[in-house]
């Protein structure tokens, strides 16, 4: 049985430790006095090496070295395996980088972790939900087949997710389908960046935050519904799933309440205080049949297995996100008198 306590001592692996919520884990990990930490990514941009500036760990290696690394044991051993690299572009049209990028090198991790007795934690995503109308349910997984995801993204998340049901991996490794997460560290994001992120920016060029309008005559305009997560209470359910020992299987990572674009935005305006400006545009055609009208998080899986921390307010999570991240423009870690580049 893999170890579930999550002390100095543990030897930790982070893929996409770079990245967005990967950094963000490393970040919350040395909170936790872990340092033992290996991080696979691609030679970070300049905005991602500012995501790993002020985090401690002990080396960071290309993804394509891992797995050979790790099959020819040079590595050692780890504790725990954290997989949240991934192509996380929802407009990706290439099926075969998503197959060998998302699908095959999860499976192949997997399968090294499981004959290793790491404990096995992986990102997949609410996009494998699809429009939704098969539930957001993480609590039968018999439901799995019958899930569409609406992108090659979510389609080639839920590839890795049917793979583990159907090999009865599910009862030993964790899948985590992240909802809408935000927060410090995604500048490197680009079009994949959350709306706050890119409304802040927005407002600092325009003083307007544009959404997009609805095509469905149930939804509004900006009152399309989304289950939005601070970064920081994404980790915090990361690692608490990690060290349970009664956690396995597919949990949804979320906040249990879906708010409106339009709320998002006034938010954004409340806490740079600001009086609302919003503008409704037209969106892609080649988005309209791929976009999500509703998600919320089914949570009450995760809260089963003992998570009781509180879940940040939105109006909180985004004073907090603009006032301290955004506005000094500083990421996990950094203090605003840390050297600045």
């Amino acid at each position: 049985m893999p170890k579930t306590a999550l002390t100095p001592a543990s030897r930790i692996l982070v893929t996409g430790g770079a990245g967005f919520i990967g950094s963000a884990l490393v970040w919350a990990l040395n909170t936790r006095g872990c340092h033992n930490i290996t991080i696979a990514d691609f030679p970070p941009n300049p905005q991602k090496q500012r995501n790993l500036r002020p985090l401690k760990y002990q080396s960071l290696l290309d993804p394509a070295a891992l797995l050979p690394a790790l099959t020819s044991d040079s590595l050692g051993r780890f504790d725990f395996i954290f997989h949240l690299g991934a192509c996380s572009s929802t407009t990706e049209t290439d099926a075969a980088y998503l197959r060998k990028n998302n699908f095959e090198y999860t499976r192949d991790l997997a399968t090294y972790a499981l004959s290793a007795g790491s404990r096995f934690v992986y990102a997949s995503s609410a996009a494998t939900y699809g429009d939704g109308s098969a539930g957001m349910d993480d609590l039968d997984p018999t439901k799995l087949p019958h899930l569409h995801p609406l992108n090659l993204y979510g389609a080639s998340k839920h590839q890795f997710d049917v793979l583990a049901y159907r090999n009865g991996w599910l009862d030993r490794i964790v899948g985590l389908k992240y909802f809408n997460v935000f927060g410090p560290n995604e500048s490197h994001k680009g079009d994949m960046r959350s709306v706050v992120h890119k409304s802040y920016a927005q407002i600092q060029e325009t003083g307007v935050i544009r959404l997009f309008k609805s095509y469905r005559p149930d939804y509004p305009d900006g009152e399309q519904r989304r289950d939005f997560l601070y970064v920081k209470d994404a980790t915090a359910m990361t690692l608490h799933l990690a060290e349970s020992s009664s956690a396995a299987g597919l949990y949804n990572i979320g906040s249990g309440t879906a708010h409106t674009w339009n709320e998002l935005a006034h938010a954004i305006f409340s806490a740079l205080q600001k009086s609302p400006r919003i503008e409704y545009i037209d969106m892609p055609p080649a988005l309209r049949d791929k976009y999500q009208y509703f998600t919320r998080a089914s949570i009450q899986k995760l809260l089963a297995t003992g998570y009781k921390n509180p879940i940040t307010p939105l109006n909180d999570s985004i004073r907090d996100y603009l006032l301290h991240y955004l506005v000094p423009a500083l990421s996990l870690g950094e203090s605003p008198t840390s050297p600045q580049s």
